[in-house]
């Protein structure tokens, strides 16, 4: 099986709400079939801190690009960057 990148950002009251929203929206578009390349594989995240100087989007897929271990597995958890006080961003590898 392969791999592609996602990039999703979700709303919730909490980082788990928001990626329980973002899983379940994921699985509604895209089936539950799995393999499906979205957030619908990923079973949990890692809350990572956007440095001073990057965007999170650019920082997000600064982070893919080099292949950064927290986000790079594609049965690894998503990578997640608070956007506000209740908007995250997801990121990383999924199965296809």
């Amino acid at each position: 099986m392969g791999a592609n990148t996602f990039t999703t950002h979700a709303r919730g009251n909490t980082a788990k709400e928001a990626f329980d929203n973002a899983v379940t929206d994921a699985k509604y578009y895209s089936g539950h079939g799995r393999y499906t390349g979205t957030i619908a594989e990923k079973g949990s995240f890692v809350m990572i801190e956007v440095p001073e100087g990057e965007t999170p989007f650019q920082y997000a897929e600064k982070l893919i690009d080099e292949d950064d271990q927290r986000v790079s597995d594609k049965w690894g958890p998503a990578g997640c960057i608070q956007l506000n006080d209740k908007e995250y961003l997801f990121f990383g590898w999924a199965s296809c």
